[in-house]
């Protein structure tokens, strides 16, 4: 049997489709490549661009800073691994308690959605201030005072609120069916949760988990309000002491260079599942 080959029209229409998409992507160069040139030539012309480039740009103090700040990046780091699965776990069980429709779990129901409503309308900074100098000043006993996890039990339940909606918006996305197979299977209600709405959920909801997640990234920043000695402390501890603000910027920097890639990976992510939906569709 000879070998498949395409026809002259199919080889036709792809030299075509080559060529546009070869010049859809010289077209996309050249407009970028203009306005990061007219941009570069607008600061750069700009009358304060000298004060500005001490100020904010200084390579002497970007080096001198550096060691400092790196290693109180690595706080940011460790409390984003740390709040992560407490989040999960938090949210995925808020997210099973407003799903239930027993009658005897109405008080819980209430309190999951008093929770969410509270934590997602009061601003994630005013959560750590409250929580990093209300609770010390409380002088609980068996309570810490540590503000690195006042901080970080903050952040877990700033963020539990939102990743709860968000398992609730995929737990409500399964159609009945589904329950109604476990139930026919002889499946408790618990089940029937645990081992089949809750697994097609989670697996519907990673892009937006993971798009939570790199806010989450972002706003382990905000523990240096309460003292906390993470990466932006440390930068505003440099500037306060030398009136150099590069610091920051080098703080922005290693941000940007760890949330790049998980956006991109959550965007792979989310193109993965909506091909497998598709075919799945077919």
């Amino acid at each position: 049997m000879a070998a498949w080959s395409p026809s002259p029209r199919q080889r036709e229409r792809d030299a075509v489709r080559r060529r546009l998409q070869r010049r859809s992507a010289t077209v996309a160069t050249l407009a970028t490549v203009v306005v990061l040139g007219l941009l570069a030539v607008v600061i750069l012309t700009s009358p304060g661009w000298a004060r500005v480039r001490e100020t904010f740009f200084s390579w002497e103090d970007a080096k001198a800073s550096f060691p400092e700040v790196i290693r109180a990046f690595g706080k940011n780091v460790l409390l984003f691994l740390l709040a992560e699965p407490l989040i999960l776990v938090l949210g995925a069980l808020v997210a099973v308690v407003r799903s239930t429709t027993a009658a005897a779990l109405f008080p819980l129901r209430l309190l999951a959605t008093f929770y969410t409503d509270l934590f997602r309308g009061v601003p994630t900074l005013l959560v750590v201030i409250l929580a990093g100098f209300g609770i010390p000043a409380l002088q609980l006993q068996g309570v810490t005072n540590d503000t690195f996890w006042l901080g970080l039990g903050a952040l877990v339940l700033s963020y539990g609120a939102y990743v709860a909606e968000v398992f609730r918006a995929g737990i409500d996305s399964i159609h009945p069916s589904q329950v109604a197979s476990a139930d026919a299977l002889g499946l408790s209600h618990g089940q029937a949760m645990r081992y089949v709405v809750l697994p097609q959920a989670t697996r519907r909801v990673i892009p937006p988990l993971l798009n939570d997640f790199i806010s989450l990234q972002k706003d382990t920043a905000l523990l240096s309000s309460i003292f906390v000695f993470e990466a932006l402390f440390a930068a505003q501890d440099y500037a306060a002491y030398n009136f150099n603000y590069t610091p920051i910027v080098v703080v922005a920097v290693l941000f940007v260079g760890l949330t790049i890639p998980l956006a991109r990976f959550t965007d792979w992510m989310g193109r993965r599942m909506m091909r497998r939906e598709r075919a799945g569709a077919r």
